[in-house]
């Protein structure tokens, strides 16, 4: 039996509201698997607009196999390209990130515009065409700060989950924001494993003291459990969308993004270890009342995102290995803000820093005990495990459907 197959048929017969087999967390051919069906195909977070503010600022990231540049044009769009020269396949920017008039290969100097088009190559010959090869270009989109790329040819379509996301995050003008500080930890898990862990707070008092003095421990924090009967969070959301915030809870029938405001504990404002805020200048002139919580966006299989009224922090997951995941977070501050003056970094990044440290330890306690003989999967806790059981129903459901859209195409082609 062909490995599509079996994946196919574990998926359908796995065991609901349990974890899912051992290889689907360790095996290489089960993680080259997940890249072709679910990270090659779909809209994957990148970065923030501020990041690249003027024409010729770029970043570079590396998905999988497919390294890819992501820069800003005179024109002021933002496009991505594979980072492959079309000459002999030297990638053409080599830092992670720069500003440059032109995008220059530094193999053979052929030179590329910001839009991708080939405008220098030496000594080529008389009928050499530079217009038949240009970078060849990657889908990219923006949505209210954040930049998403697909590797698809034909990429799958993303107005749904502008449509959802855009009316919350707008009001927190990230596109003028600036980074206040970024940092990348490698995690030796499968990049599921880290969206599990990050799903659920049934682990956090035993683990997260720096984060619960300000995140709720309780399930309907995450919006997936009972947050429409909690009267504590349906008032915020009152409060807040009598504000012009949207705040209640949606969430795409796929499972694979969300968005929700939800209250922090008490008076806590911000993700500090006295509540209070982290930045005395609001991160955004167009939000007018305190206390409005954390607005937290999903996006499955790259993003977690918390929307604060002082800063925003963005989280990003990329997968490395089958056992190895580099996960990137940003602080985002209103762009006037001084460093020193309306912020000191470590108040600001303290409590994500240990948290996501934490985080990366239990990782990977995780991954060794789940690479034993002896491990089988395990029942997760209907009360405090909603999160996860709904994130591995999206994975299952999601590959399935690719899976069996993939045998169906093959089996019309033979």
């Amino acid at each position: 039996m062909d490995l599509q197959s079996t994946v196919l048929r574990q998926l359908k017969n796995r065991r609901e509201g349990f974890s899912l087999e051992q290889p689907f967390y360790i095996d290489q051919d089960y993680f080259k698997l997940d890249m072709e069906m679910i990270w090659y195909r779909d809209w994957l977070f990148i970065g923030h607009d501020c990041e690249i503010p003027k024409a010729g600022n770029y970043v570079t990231v590396q998905i999988g196999d497919y390294p890819v540049v992501i820069v800003r044009g005179r024109d002021g769009v933002i496009r991505a390209f594979h980072n492959t020269c079309r000459h002999r396949g030297h990638r053409v920017c080599t830092q992670e990130r720069g500003a440059s008039a032109k995008l220059v290969c530094p193999y053979h100097q052929w030179t590329y515009d910001l839009d991708g088009s080939l405008v220098f190559a030496r000594q080529m010959g008389e009928d050499f065409d530079k217009s038949q090869f240009g970078m060849k270009p990657v889908a990219c989109e923006t949505m209210a700060g954040y930049i998403f790329i697909c590797l698809a040819a034909e990429p799958v379509d993303f107005s749904t989950f502008r449509a959802t996301a855009e009316p919350y995050v707008l009001p927190h003008r990230l596109q003028e924001a600036k980074v206040a500080h970024k940092n990348t930890i490698i995690e030796k898990g499968n990049w599921k494993l880290v969206w599990e862990n990050n799903r659920e707070c049934y682990h956090c008092a035993g683990n997260h003291p720096e984060l619960c003095r300000t995140y709720p421990e309780a399930p309907s924090a995450t919006g997936v459990q009972g947050a429409g009967e909690d009267p504590f969070i349906t008032e915020h959301w009152q409060r807040c969308e009598g504000a012009g915030l949207p705040s209640q809870f949606t969430m795409h029938q796929s499972g694979q993004f969300r968005v929700a405001r939800m209250p922090l504990i008490e008076e806590a404002e911000s993700y500090t270890m006295d509540g209070k805020r982290a930045v005395k200048r609001p991160l955004s002139d167009d939000v007018k009342i305190s206390h409005i919580g954390t607005m937290l966006l999903f996006h499955y299989p790259t993003t977690w995102n918390h929307l604060l009224g002082d800063h925003a922090i963005s989280f990003r997951v990329l997968p490395i290995s089958a056992e190895e995941t580099a996960v990137t977070t940003t602080w985002l501050v209103h762009k006037d803000a001084k460093e020193g003056v309306d912020y000191d970094i470590d108040q600001l990044t303290h409590v994500w820093n240990m948290t996501n440290d934490q985080d990366r330890a239990i990782v990977e306690e995780n991954a060794f005990g789940i690479r034993s003989p002896a491990y089988e999967p395990g029942p997760y806790s209907p009360d405090h495990e909603g999160g996860v059981m709904q994130f591995v129903e999206w994975y299952s459901n999601f590959m399935i459907n690719r899976l069996q859209g993939d045998k169906q195409r093959l089996s019309v082609v033979a």
